[in-house]
């Protein structure tokens, strides 16, 4: 009896310790989605790497720019160009930030929990506070993350300044995130 007990309470601690470590994932997509009547632009990216820290909220995204797929070459290439992100210069975005609500997200409790993340993302070598809701899901000891927000790109330097592309993307995107830890 003794040695049942011994072995749950070193399970519960080991459980809770588990919980409250940094976990990474490289198990990402990021998508973004411009709408205009000349046509929509949709790119993906798989190769995103993030950090979650349950101990203390720190949430950390690195986005290799270059990584985002087009379905036309020419709308890559205008991604990548100088005049519009540089992805060369400017090869990451990055995301630190902080769940401000943690006392909301149990993270050794199954469920899914509304987080509010603040921090400061970075696109195109300009860095803006961010404030977005995210959906923290916690399911067998797993947690993944899901939020879809609005970007405008000037907040970024990102814009054509004239020529067809400048009519072809909308000047607010949307973006949707989906991390699996």
């Amino acid at each position: 009896m003794k040695t049942k007990l011994l072995t749950i309470i070193a399970l519960v601690t080991f459980s809770l310790t588990a919980v409250a470590q940094k976990q990474a994932t490289t198990k990402t997509h990021f998508k973004f989605f411009s709408t205009t009547p000349a046509e929509n632009i949709e790119a993906n990216n798989y190769a995103a790497v993030g950090v979650i820290d349950p101990s203390n909220g720190d949430v950390v995204f690195s986005v290799p720019m270059q990584s985002f797929e087009f379905e036309k070459a020419l709308m890559q290439e205008h991604f990548n160009s100088k005049k519009f992100l540089d992805t060369k210069t400017n090869p990451k975005a990055k995301l630190t930030g902080k769940i401000a609500n943690l006392d909301k997200v149990n993270f050794a409790k199954d469920g899914s929990y509304i987080a509010q993340v603040v921090g400061d993302l970075t696109i195109n070598g300009v860095t803006n506070p961010v404030k977005e809701k995210a959906t923290i899901t916690v399911k067998n000891g797993k947690i993944s993350l899901t939020t879809k927000f609005n970007l405008t790109l000037a907040d970024y330097k990102v814009a054509f300044k004239s020529g067809k592309p400048s009519t072809n993307i909308a000047k607010t995107v949307e973006v949707t995130v989906e991390a699996n830890y």
